[in-house]
């Protein structure tokens, strides 16, 4: 089975401590998705997931504070059209970051995006976005 790692980051403004938060989301025409790519070959996963980020929001790396701790990972089996629609198996790895202020987003990738507030739970798309946000809820402690 064919096996493909993405890779990339749930963005928030302001600060952890900060009550009003919000979180980035790329628009596609039917689904909402994060700032993701693949591992190029010699690419650690966090330098793929900060060039990517950066890449499809025109976000500068150095805007954006890792938070140093939290990592979330999942495994599943889609479909994928570039492997001729042949069932395989793709590893996601979101880091957490911070941008200190409201950032325009300028992505070619996608149809455009959202800030959304931070006011868990969340119910926005069951298999990829939902769990990974039950995790940064846990992580808050909220």
């Amino acid at each position: 089975m064919q096996q493909v790692k993405s890779c990339g980051f749930i963005l928030f403004q302001g600060d952890r401590s900060h009550a009003q938060k919000s979180f980035l989301l790329m628009k596609h025409q039917d689904r909402y998705d994060l700032p993701k790519g693949h591992v190029e070959p010699g690419e650690s996963d966090l330098e793929c997931a900060l060039r990517e980020m950066n890449e499809e929001t025109g976000i500068p790396i150095s805007a954006v504070q890792i938070e140093p701790d939290f990592q979330y990972r999942s495994i599943y089996y889609p479909q994928y059209a570039r492997y001729d629609h042949q069932t395989i198996e793709k590893t996601l790895i979101i880091f957490l970051g911070w941008v200190d202020s409201p950032r325009v987003v300028t992505s070619s990738e996608h149809l455009g995006y959202e800030w959304i507030d931070w006011q868990p739970p969340h119910q926005i798309q069951l298999q990829t976005i939902d769990p990974l946000l039950a995790e940064v809820r846990a992580y808050f402690g909220n």
